[in-house]
């Protein structure tokens, strides 16, 4: 099997996390391309003791910590209130251990493979992550969701993190007027709702109202990482663990720009 064949399922999802993990589609993307450059040209290799896409994200962190200071650029950032100033501020290492764990969905054994770490310390780094994430103020949040018993799952886990839930909808319509009514401070989104109509058209709408962080809630994934705007940081697959909804929730609200915006 060649090794595009090897890797292009786990693609996807490792640039989702690249740009997770950088706050920036453009930064993100970068790390994910320098790192498959690496490996069609010979000068990494997968470990063999890995599976595939532990091996992947093994190597996309090799590139992040040799290659990491000439991506992006850091003039002035320090004094900025922009997102990556705030991701700057959280120390890398926890940053990466509780995206694996919490968004990714790898075990922290696996996690420690990605980081060539031990476990001990991978939990370590995650407990560090979530208590900077937590510090974050809560905020108003939309769910567009047309199953009810999902819905109420969703607001539950919403509640549990300290946010209000202002408003639900299960149609692009009902979305549409629940934000010209309240602006949310977060909008997490099926795709597929109750009358055929498209949660992706209703994030587009409400994209083109107000500046909002989205998170999809979804069974098909593959229609939203296509590659074409709008392509969400945030993608969680149905059905869905709790703590990776809770994890999404933070980061999403920690790295967008309005959010920012408000803290500073």
């Amino acid at each position: 099997m060649s090794l595009l064949a090897r890797l292009a399922p786990h693609l996807p999802y490792v640039r989702r996390y690249a740009r997770a993990l950088t706050g920036d589609q453009t930064t993100g993307d970068n790390y994910v391309r320098v790192a498959l450059e690496a490996l069609a040209a010979g000068e990494r290799q997968l470990p063999a003791e890995m599976t595939p896409r532990v091996a992947l994200y093994h190597v996309f962190h090799a590139i992040w910590a040799s290659t990491g200071a000439q991506l992006e650029d850091k003039s002035g950032i320090e004094n900025r209130g922009d997102p990556s100033s705030r991701l700057m501020r959280i120390a890398p290492r926890s940053r990466q251990a509780f995206l694996l764990t919490a968004l990714e969905g790898f075990t922290p054994s696996e996690a420690a493979q990605i980081l060539d770490a031990d476990a001990f310390d991978v939990e370590k780094l995650i407990s560090e992550a979530q208590s900077d994430i937590d510090a974050e103020l809560a905020t108003d949040v939309l769910i567009i969701e047309d199953e009810a018993i999902i819905s109420a799952d969703i607001e539950s886990l919403v509640k549990e993190l300290g946010h209000r839930v202002t408003g639900t909808a299960t149609t692009h319509d009902e979305a549409v007027d629940a934000v010209a009514r309240h602006r949310p401070g977060l909008v997490l989104a099926d795709i597929q709702l109750a009358d055929g109509s498209s949660g992706i058209d209703a994030v587009k709408d409400i994209l083109k109202r107000i500046d909002v962080p989205v998170i999809f809630i979804t069974a098909f994934p593959e229609r939203l990482l296509t590659g074409e705007r709008p392509e969400p940081t945030f993608l969680i697959t149905k059905p869905f663990q709790p703590e990776t909804v809770k994890a999404a929730i933070s980061q999403a609200l920690f790295f967008h720009p309005s959010r920012q915006k408000e803290a500073a």
